[in-house]
């Protein structure tokens, strides 16, 4: 284990951020389909999910909240999850699971967690009973890094940057050729960033999902919105160095 902090996006909203001999994983999306929903990056090694020290879940959407990806985790994993979702990760055969809010603090040896607001839907699907307001994530230990899950900007996220961020990883796109409401697009990822003020940011949830058939027809979703998150960042956010990483790719925080 690495001490010097670093983070490596898996593609979607999967992210390892090991900090000061900690390792965590966020809403782990570790298979090739979801659903209608075709992986078109290179797989995710499963080294991604060897030794961990814990999942960190921002809501339960399907794409976020993968029961089958769950399923491929020691079941002694620690998992966070949003208040609501703890029934779901359990009936999987967790045995550390933890519920929280907005607001609360956890601690992972000398890396703090936490939960912070995320403006999204708080269903599952609709199919589904569970409901779990969404939360991002802070994580402080040797660097201070924000996890946001999916979220729209909300007008307290520039608390979330007090004190200074090292690392900000922001939605800046989806899973298809258009986004819902709740989520970021390249423009208004940027202005969160400038209300964040983080030193460095890595788009996350982009270009790795997209709808079978679609690939060939409306290709640029799977690749233009970090390059858009880039350009509109070099305006609304300069303080910010913006890192573009592939999956299976990592940077230094």
């Amino acid at each position: 284990m690495l001490n010097t902090p670093r983070v490596t996006f898996l593609g979607h909203s999967t992210v390892a951020i090991e900090d000061s001999g900690v390792r965590l994983l966020t809403d782990p999306l570790l298979r090739g389909r979801v659903g209608h929903l075709r992986r078109h990056v290179k797989a995710v090694d499963s080294q991604a999910w060897s030794n961990l020290d814990g999942v960190l879940i921002s809501h339960l959407h399907h794409d976020h909240f993968d029961r089958r990806s769950l399923e491929l985790l020691d079941r002694a994993t620690r998992i966070i999850v949003p208040a609501g979702g703890g029934a779901l990760v359990r009936e999987l055969g967790f045995s550390s699971v933890e519920e929280v809010v907005a607001g609360d603090n956890l601690s992972f040896g000398s890396v703090t967690v936490t939960a912070v607001h995320a403006e999204h839907d708080d269903g599952r699907g609709p199919r589904s009973s569970h409901r779990a307001q969404p939360v991002g994530y802070v994580i402080e230990g040797s660097s201070r890094t924000y996890f946001a899950g999916d979220t729209d900007i909300f007008s307290e996220m520039d608390r979330i940057g007090q004190p200074q961020l090292d690392l900000a990883l922001i939605p800046v796109w989806g899973w298809g050729p258009t986004l819902g409401p709740g989520h970021l697009d390249p423009r208004s990822a940027a202005e969160a960033l400038a209300m964040l003020g983080a030193r460095s940011a890595v788009p996350i949830h982009w270009g790795t999902l997209y709808p079978f058939g679609l690939a060939r027809l409306r290709p640029r979703a799977l690749s233009d919105p970090p390059h858009l998150f880039k350009r509109y960042a070099a305006d609304l956010a300069p303080q910010s160095e913006v890192k573009i990483l592939a999956p299976g790719q990592w940077t230094a925080v």
